[in-house]
């Protein structure tokens, strides 16, 4: 890879947006998202096949499309890129708009692997151009409200936390693709693990802080295809709290589970990662607070992310932030870090 200049980079007043891969993650949960957000409109789409690309346009009335993402890329109307192919093409794009000066938003996990992860971070930094993870759940008013209660430590001193993510091969919280490309490891980097702990993992560093020491243990018990269908993992992080998590994903039907649960001296909390409850013991009582989810889950992270762009605000999750859970993962996967 060559080494990056730095780029010149002029403060946008407006983000015109590109999305590389408008696939089904960006129907709903994040292609209408742009065109919803002060400052902010979504100019062009690419996918390989650019008939589909052009009938994601016409149906979301996205005035360009393209076939190949060097010319959406390279589109001087284009300040800001989107990528949400599957991961294994995210370094290639990522480096490339940076590169043009784009400032980019890619989805998780950050990369195919950790090296490339890092060299994506570095290329940012080289470059100067602004790089943010779609580690969007962090911006969810119920992880906000998690985030609030633990930094009032209202559960007192954390003890424990616990995932427990246990899901039958059929599950309807696994996006589905014609190609299944979310078990191949060519592709995604692992497993349905790869699709789905990324948020998790998010959400354990963010609100619990960097692991000290980090061990797992991954297996493909069913061979339903190559990658891995049961993780489990322990860490220690900051101030003596211990972890551990379960991801399985030929549970029986019945069976199945979505379980974050953090314990504190004086009380607790349990949620789902993927779902819209939290329930709340302290004192002796127990609360549940309920969540309405934005018709477009991504909206409040895009929202965060053009203000960052526009120069107005914190980057919401750096590549330093990304790095982190993909640390995990890899430590999870494929043995102690």
């Amino acid at each position: 890879m060559n080494t990056p200049h730095p780029i010149s980079v002029i403060k946008p007043e407006f983000i015109h947006w590109g999305i590389i891969g408008c696939g089904n993650v960006t129907e709903v949960k994040s292609g209408p998202a742009f065109n919803k957000v002060p400052n902010s409109s979504l100019v062009a789409v690419m996918r390989r096949d650019a008939l589909l690309a052009e009938d994601y346009a016409k149906r979301h009335g996205v005035p360009k499309w393209y076939g190949h993402a060097a010319d959406l890329i390279n589109d001087p109307e284009i300040n800001a890129i989107y990528i949400a192919t599957p991961p294994k093409y995210h370094e290639e794009y990522a480096i490339a708009a940076m590169q043009a000066g784009k400032s980019v938003y890619v989805e998780k996990p950050m990369a195919l692997d950790l090296a490339a992860c890092r060299r994506l971070e570095q290329v940012s930094k080289e470059t100067g151009v602004k790089l943010v993870v779609a580690h969007y759940r962090r911006a969810l008013p119920l992880f906000m409200r998690v985030k609030e209660l633990l930094d009032q430590e209202v559960i007192g001193n954390i003890r424990f936390a616990r995932i427990s993510l246990l899901q039958p091969d059929q599950s309807a919280m696994i996006a589905k693709t014609g190609n299944n490309w979310r078990v191949d490891p060519a592709l995604a980097g692992g497993g349905l693990f790869y699709d789905l702990a990324p948020h998790q993992l998010d959400l354990l560093v963010h609100f619990l802080g960097k692991p000290t020491n980090i061990m797992g243990l991954a297996v493909n018990q069913a061979g339903l295809y190559t990658a891995e269908d049961l993780v489990v993992g322990v860490a220690q992080l900051p101030n003596q709290v211990l972890f551990n998590g379960t991801w399985c994903f030929t549970t029986p039907q019945g069976k199945e589970e979505d379980l974050f649960e953090i314990q504190g001296e004086t009380g607790g909390m349990q949620f789902s990662v993927f779902g819209h409850e939290l329930t709340i013991e302290r004192n002796g009582t127990v609360e549940i607070e309920k969540f309405q989810p934005p018709q477009h889950i991504q909206q409040p992270m895009i929202e965060k992310i053009v203000q960052y762009f526009l120069g107005n605000a914190k980057n919401p999750c750096s590549a330093a932030d990304a790095i982190l859970s993909m640390e995990i993962m890899e430590a999870f996967a494929y043995g102690s870090k």
